[in-house]
Order: C-alpha cells, then sequence, then structure tokens
C-alpha cells in the first residue's frame, strides 16, 4: 500500500469506542432531518443577505425618480394614493432623506390586506402598489422563516435549526483526530477519491462551517417561536426586554386632544433636527390622543434613536436612544444585526455569505457520503450500541429541554417511538459501514 493510500483509509477510518459510535449513530439520524432543512436555509439566507442590492434591481423603476423642482408634502402624496386605491389605514411612511428616491407608504387595502405604494414626492404619481407578502424577498423570507406555512412551518424551521446546533457539537467530537487520524490530516483538504472525498470533504466543510455557521443559527434563536418566547417571557419576567417605543408602552399621549394636527414634513423636520439619522420611519397617530412615533432605520441599531412627536405641537415628547435598552435586549438586537450581515459592514455581510456556502457544501456533501455508503435497501444507520434511558441520558434531555426545548422534546419522542415501535418493525437497525 503507497504512503498515500495508507493516509487516505487512515482518515475515512471510523474509530473510536461504544460512546464514539453511539454519537456517529445519533448524528447520522439528526442529519437525515437536519440537512435539506440546511441547505434550504442557507440558500434562502444567503439569497437574502443581499436584499438591497437585490431590490434595487429588479424595482429600480419605482425606487428611483426624476428629481424636480418642488416636493409635494406627504398629506399630498398620501391624497393622490387614496384617488388610486382604498385606504383603510396609513401604518406608515418611510422616506430615505435624499432626492431622487421615491416615498415608501405602508397601509392597508380596503380588504385588510398590508400593502405597500411607492410615490414620486415630485409629481405625487403613484409608482407601483404591491400587497408585501407579494414582494420577492418578503417571500422568500417566509419561506426562510416558516417555509411558507405559517406558524406550523416555523416549527419545523426552529426544529431543524435546535438540531444543527448538536449536529455541529456532535459533528465536531466525531472530527477531532483519533486514533491513526492525525491534526495534520484533520486540517488538511481531502485529496482521496470516491466516497472517502465525500466524506473527508463533509469532515473539512463541517470544522470551518461550525465556527461560522453555529453563532447564525444562535443569533436566530431570538426570531423562533418557542426559543424566542421562552427567551421573550424571560425578559419581561427580569425587566430586560427592549424599551422600544413603537408599539406603545411608556409612549405618552400628545399634550392636547383637538386642533390642528400638525403633518408628515414638520415631524421628519423634527428628527433631522434632533439629528436622527437618515432613512426615516415614522407612523401617524393612532387617536386623536396619541402621538407620531419615528425612529432612525438605519442598519447600524446604535443610530436607530426614536421619538415620540406631539401631532399637535411638534415638540419632542419622548426621545429613546438604544442605549437606553438593557443589556441582553441590546445583545440581542444586534445579534439580529449580525444575522442579517449587517453588524459590522461588508465583512459581516461576506462572513455570512461564506458560511451559507459552506452549509451548502455541508449539505451535499453529507448527502453524498451517506448515498455512497448505505448498503442496498437500507439507510445504512451506522452500528453502535443501543442508547439506554441511564441517568446520562435522563440528565441530557434534562438539559437540552432547557437550553434547546425542541431538541430535549424530539429526543423524548425519538426514544419513546424507537422503544415502542421502531425496534420491533426493525425500523433504523445497526448496520455495518461498507
Amino acid at each position: 500500500m503507497t504512503d498515500a493510500a495508507a493516509s487516505a483509509l487512515a482518515r475515512s477510518q471510523p474509530t473510536g469506542g461504544a460512546f464514539y459510535r453511539l454519537v456517529w449513530k445519533w448524528h447520522f439520524l439528526a442529519a437525515l432531518y437536519v440537512l435539506p432543512f440546511m441547505a434550504m436555509l442557507a440558500i434562502t439566507g444567503g439569497i437574502y443577505l443581499y436584499k438591497p442590492q437585490i431590490e434595487e434591481v429588479i424595482y429600480a423603476d419605482r425606487l428611483n425618480i426624476e428629481i424636480g423642482i418642488e416636493r409635494q408634502s406627504y398629506e399630498a402624496q398620501i391624497a393622490a394614493l387614496a384617488a388610486t386605491t382604498e385606504i383603510s389605514r396609513i401604518r406608515g411612511v418611510q422616506i430615505e432623506g435624499q432626492p431622487g428616491r421615491s416615498t415608501l407608504i405602508e397601509f392597508d387595502d380596503g380588504d385588510k390586506i398590508r400593502t405597500l405604494a411607492w410615490i414620486d414626492p415630485y409629481t405625487s404619481k403613484v409608482l407601483a402598489i404591491q400587497p408585501r407578502d407579494e414582494m420577492a424577498m418578503q417571500i422568500l423570507r417566509k419561506l426562510h422563516g416558516e417555509l411558507l406555512l405559517g406558524d406550523f412551518g416555523t416549527k419545523f424551521v426552529e426544529l431543524a435549526a435546535h438540531w444543527a446546533i448538536v449536529m455541529f457539537i456532535t459533528g465536531l467530537y466525531l472530527w477531532w483526530p483519533r486514533g491513526q487520524r492525525t491534526v495534520k490530516q484533520a486540517f488538511s483538504l481531502p485529496t482521496c477519491k470516491g466516497r472517502s472525498f465525500w466524506r473527508e470533504t463533509h469532515l473539512f466543510t463541517g470544522i470551518l462551517a461550525a465556527a461560522l455557521v453555529v453563532p447564525i443559527l444562535i443569533s436566530g434563536l431570538p426570531w423562533t417561536d418557542v426559543w424566542g418566547g421562552g427567551l421573550g417571557y424571560v425578559q419581561e419576567q427580569t425587566g430586560t426586554n427592549s424599551r422600544s417605543l413603537r408599539f406603545g408602552g411608556d409612549a405618552p399621549n400628545s399634550t392636547a386632544s383637538e386642533g390642528s394636527p400638525i403633518g408628515y414634513e414638520l415631524v421628519f423636520g423634527v428628527a433631522k433636527a434632533e439629528g436622527l439619522v437618515a432613512p426615516y420611519e415614522a407612523t401617524p397617530p393612532r387617536n386623536a390622543e396619541a402621538a407620531y412615533w419615528i425612529r432612525s432605520a438605519s442598519t447600524n441599531r446604535t443610530e436607530q434613536t426614536e421619538l415620540i412627536v406631539d401631532q399637535y405641537t411638534g415638540a419632542v415628547l419622548k426621545r429613546h436612544h438604544f442605549a437606553d435598552n438593557p443589556a441582553l435586549a441590546r445583545v440581542v438586537s444586534q445579534g439580529i444585526s449580525f444575522h442579517q450581515g449587517e453588524l459590522y459592514g461588508w465583512l459581516n455581510l461576506a462572513q455570512n455569505t461564506l458560511a451559507a456556502v459552506l452549509a451548502v457544501v455541508l449539505s451535499v456533501s453529507g448527502f453524498v457520503a451517506w448515498w455512497m455508503r448505505r448498503p442496498v435497501g437500507s439507510l445504512g444507520v451506522p452500528a453502535a450500541p443501543e442508547a439506554s434511558l441511564g441517568a446520562g441520558v435522563i440528565v441530557l434531555v434534562i438539559g437540552l429541554g432547557i437550553l434547546l426545548p425542541l431538541v430535549g422534546a424530539s429526543l423524548i419522542v425519538a426514544l419513546v417511538l424507537d422503544w415502542l415501535i421502531f425496534r420491533r418493525l426493525g425500523w433504523f437497525q445497526d448496520r455495518p459501514a461498507t
């Protein structure tokens, strides 16, 4: 045997004791569920990172306008929109604070459908009207977060994200050099052929992906229903939730309950005078007693200052800085910014793009390695000792149930089904690797 062949054999041989083989088995079984989701999340998330650039191309005719002589008031622009379509509620007005860009108005139409409209601020011409959920990137976002299945789909995505974290942890354990496999071999690019090449590609890509993908998975957890809902409850109980004024909360009312309301022009003027960074997003008062809410929509979270502006006098009733939030709320918010590739500019964007590519390669290489390894007519579940509900497993399940609730719950279900059904039917039985 040549040195190269011996090296390839050493790198491709599974080694280790009973615990290693047990970890490999559960890593494999989890991969059957996780890998398709990982590939989907990586592709959709990787594309969504470039939302501004993509929308600039496909919606150029509604985002960019010819600069005119005099801008129309925002009220005139809203009136032009109302003459075109039925409006049951104005949700907000967004401007970029620079010439050559349209005004974005978000509203509910006559059927209560959340809709977006782009208006030429110089002519009040309605450039386009489209339901928000029909926007290309919004559809992609819903596919990424809920498989286009609403709250039902979010649970499957969250379960995959939870198990993906566990898979990376177990994958690192399986990757760790042992037996004849050296540290140099573990960090070397794959040079072997056939199934060994795909297995080594999976291992090598996995160690790189673990460093880049796991932080993205963790930073996305606050968006999820179960984990994110639990975090929200903890924050609410401990007083560490966001102090944002966006949805009311401690936002004060206007000082008067009648009179002539000021227009959006003055509200945006107040924002500029108060030093808010463009672009701006403003929502109108909900009733005669309420006030305007306006904020900086900068991608830099530390610049996202909010103001409550009296709808009759234009006075600033309350100001909220990002730094006014509790530490935990700031960490969660910056984590979301990191997840979206916005936290530290182009480097964050490039890092998350690389993470998405690695996740796709990891998924494909894992699938191909399994497909080439599996015996004909079998899943090819790795041979491993039977898991027992000993003290260690119980502690593990409890720990997972606390840190990653869906992992703990699904693991309990899997163990119960294995004990009651799968063993009797012969499903997921151990098979020697080929």
